[in-house]
């Protein structure tokens, strides 16, 4: 994969290229902003109206719902609960139970991002950013509510809510840069702390929500009734070790290397020079794991790395990557799938606990000479609103900066530079936690920086 094929990935994690969805069953609905990014989206319906069975649902019975849904408590999902309907191609009924699962939690997940907005100050949600947010929520929440409380019983129901589930992802592509740009218009009414907490819920929400829809719209077009992975608008691979949108037998070591030369070019372009970079430890190593969120973690990691080394002038200092596997516990079983010839969708989940210590997962450490974090920094670094880059010498570290804007339209734009908005590290962390790993920071000032991250598989599935 060229640069910049992996740069339009990667500038939004498991993005959506629009226009892939080409499928004899998704018809492209991709709304005018994806032509034109500047024009504000339609936000009323634009969906294709419900068949006969269902009725519209209007603006305000989607905001009487709302406060129903959000009572409701969040499903905690786990890697475990993506891959319990087995291994695709998934039987008819397998793809239904997916389905069906994904219905159950989607509505409430929405319900419970569009109360959190509602909880801001007034006059941040009526900023015209925070505002589009909203409303892409309310939409969404919309063409989802009138699956509620029938089931998905047949392959044409099953079809046309993967076509909702399409547009969803479709719709919440940007969230990120276009909240971002929103809070630093609205820095005058709303702390960096707030925005902190706000935003560290709300993007580990959405990891969750855009996953479950993305792993059934990935089983649907690898399953038997609808088989074509080449139109899926989500990554839908069709290597034999994947279950949707998770590789069961995902490599680290290659993962550092194809996102190592992608930084070293950002790099080249920038600084023009070229950082090296060596993988020690165990580069064998696999586990099952989600590889966009990987690629994402990486990526934020080593631009760091490579910015700092080069900065403190320590382009000969190699970047260190250790590969550690975690050690498999002796009291877990291995998940047997059946492969899908002999038993379409046989799984047993009970055999998984994937937030429980004994899953076996992987440590990564990234060791650079960048001279550490200075002191006045290191507080900073798990906050949303900091970015230490700024063009302008009076904005302190750690300050609300201006120069973020043009970072964050570069970001949503598919540009990309070594320095970010400030949002590498903290999304890289809820990426890493979501299901059960972590990101650790230790800082030599003068000297150098080590980071650690845990990531937890899912147990062994064979």
């Amino acid at each position: 994969m060229g640069p910049t094929a992996r740069l339009i990935r990667l500038s939004t994690p498991s993005r959506i290229v629009p226009g892939l969805v080409k499928g004899r069953h998704l018809a492209r609905r991709a709304s005018s902003t994806s032509q034109n990014p500047n024009k504000e989206a339609p936000v009323a319906h634009h969906h294709r109206p419900p068949s006969h069975h269902h009725h519209h649902v209007t603006y305000s019975e989607t905001d009487d719902a709302v406060p129903w849904l959000a009572k409701q408590p969040l499903h905690r999902l786990s890697l475990a609960d993506l891959v319990k309907h087995g291994r695709p191609p998934l039987s008819a009924e397998a793809l239904l139970s997916s389905a069906r699962f994904t219905l159950s939690l989607l509505p409430i997940r929405l319900a419970h991002r569009i109360q959190a907005l509602r909880n801001l100050p007034y006059i941040v949600v009526s900023n015209p950013n925070i505002r589009k947010i909203y409303n892409n929520y309310q939409h969404s929440l919309s063409t989802l509510l009138p699956w509620q409380g029938r089931t998905i019983s047949n392959l044409e129901d099953e079809i046309r809510f993967t076509e909702v589930l399409a547009e969803l992802v479709q719709t919440h592509t940007d969230t990120i840069p276009i909240l971002a740009r929103g809070f630093l218009e609205c820095r005058k009414y709303i702390s960096p702390g707030e925005v902190t907490r706000f935003l560290d819920q709300h993007l580990r929400a959405r990891i969750g929500t855009r996953l479950v829809a993305e792993q059934h719209i990935a089983l649907h077009y690898s399953s038997s009734p609808h088989f074509d992975p080449a139109s899926s608008p989500t990554p839908c691979p069709e290597t034999p070790g994947y279950i949707g949108v998770i590789d069961t037998a995902l490599r680290p070591a290659s993962t550092v290397d194809s996102c190592g030369s992608f930084v070293a070019d950002i790099c080249e372009l920038n600084y023009g020079v070229r950082p090296e970079w060596f993988i020690n430890g165990s580069p064998e190593t696999t586990f099952a794991f989600v590889p966009t969120h990987l690629e994402y973690i990486i990526t934020e990691l080593l631009k760091n790395a490579f910015r700092a080394t080069v900065e403190n002038g320590q382009s000969k200092s190699p970047v260190e990557i250790t590969i550690a596997p975690e050690p498999p516990s002796s009291v877990t079983t291995p998940i047997t799938l059946s492969p899908p010839s002999v038993s379409l969708g046989a799984f047993n989940k009970d055999h998984i606990q994937p937030l429980d210590d004994n899953a076996p997962g992987v440590t990564i450490r990234i060791r650079d000479r960048g001279g550490g974090i200075g002191p006045e920094v290191l507080p900073h670094i798990w906050s949303y609103s900091f970015t230490t880059f700024s063009e302008n010498e009076d904005d302190p570290p750690g300050a609300w900066s201006d120069d973020a804007l043009s970072v964050i339209s570069a970001a949503s734009s598919g540009g990309s530079s070594i320095a970010g908005l400030g949002y590498g590290l903290p999304l890289s962390r809820a990426y890493a936690e979501y299901f059960g790993g972590g990101i650790k920071v230790q800082s030599l000032h003068g000297w150098g920086t080590d980071v650690y991250l845990r990531l937890k598989g899912v147990g062994r599935i064979e």
